[in-house]
């Protein structure tokens, strides 16, 4: 049973076991298959990453001295296929959501939770903004956040049995405001390469299957493209936050001239990069961040003008 992060983990798990005992016994391969159950699992829990503030806050608030407490909040959700070989603990005692598919939960958290922290990361990244829930406190940030979940987010996900999707977003917004967890900016911003192909671009190429054009998420892909030009509006750095940030930046630079060149990141896109009526969406978006900056952007984009 995987309880990482991931998504399918259930079937990540029985493919790595499975594999592995095919190298040394293929009939262990094929009992493992026949006999054993990998269910798979969906966790949420707001962690952000270790640093001197959580330190200090340990030994402030509890007289410890810790060279790396984990820091969560006070939200948990774990949901759990009910997909045993002989039976099961009874996790639902522990809160545990014991459900008959996972999956539907899994694309709920991945497109509402963490599309909604890619939406509020870049633009906060490029204005300097330092804390998740700063960036929450910014009127624009927190009014795009939710201009999207409502018109573009939602509209495409399909609510697992029993579950109210608005209530679910509002609730994600709250976590993202809190600022005790004091997740930061730029954890949120890293790995876009990775993470935009899964929380982002399959909502997009949502819409363009039926017909409707995206502009909000044409812009926080565009933003996304700011971010990794490698300056704020500020003109400070911003440091490497990919592991193909050289690339990335590279790619950015010259996708102010020419924005096809940026959504012709086959591993990233696909065919949504290939599109004409996203890609111009996504042109005016890039042209608009790099003419008037990002207020003025977000400002036209909330007023319903773009």
């Amino acid at each position: 049973m995987s309880c990482d992060n991931i998504p399918h983990n259930g079937l990540a798990t029985r493919d790595a076991v499975v594999g592995l005992a095919a190298l040394s016994d293929p009939s262990l391969a094929e009992w493992i298959l026949r006999e054993a159950a990998f269910p798979n699992s969906m966790v949420d829990r707001i962690t952000p990453a270790t640093g001197a503030r959580e330190r200090a806050l340990l030994a402030a608030d509890f007289g410890l001295e810790d060279a790396w407490p984990v820091f969560c909040e006070g939200f948990a959700q774990w949901v759990l296929e009910d997909r045993f070989a002989a039976g099961r603990p009874a996790l639902e005692q522990a809160g545990v959501e014991i459900v008959a598919e996972a999956a539907p939960y899994e694309a709920m958290k991945i497109r509402i939770l963490n599309g909604g922290h890619a939406v509020i990361a870049y633009p906060a990244g490029i204005l300097g903004i330092e804390f998740a829930h700063e960036a929450m406190a910014d009127p624009q940030i927190s009014a795009f956040l939710e201009k999207i979940g409502k018109t573009e987010i939602l509209p495409v996900v399909t609510p697992p049995p029993g579950v109210d999707l608005e209530a679910y977003r509002r609730r994600v917004a709250e976590r993202f405001a809190n600022p005790r967890i004091a997740d930061t900016v730029r954890r949120l911003c890293l790995d876009g390469s990775n993470r935009q192909p899964k929380f982002i671009v399959p909502t997009i190429a949502d819409h363009l299957a039926r017909g409707r054009a995206p502009r909000g998420l044409a812009l926080a892909s565009a933003l996304w493209c700011r971010y990794c030009s490698g300056e704020t509006e500020t003109g400070a750095v911003v440091a490497p936050n990919d592991p193909d940030w050289s690339a990335l930046k590279a790619r950015a630079g010259a996708a102010r001239e020419n924005p096809q060149i940026w959504l012709d990141m086959d591993s990233v896109y696909g065919p949504v990069g290939r599109d004409p009526a996203f890609a111009k969406l996504f042109a005016e978006a890039l042209d608009a961040l790099w003419r008037e900056g990002v207020r003025a952007t977000l400002a036209r984009h909330l007023s319903g003008a773009s």
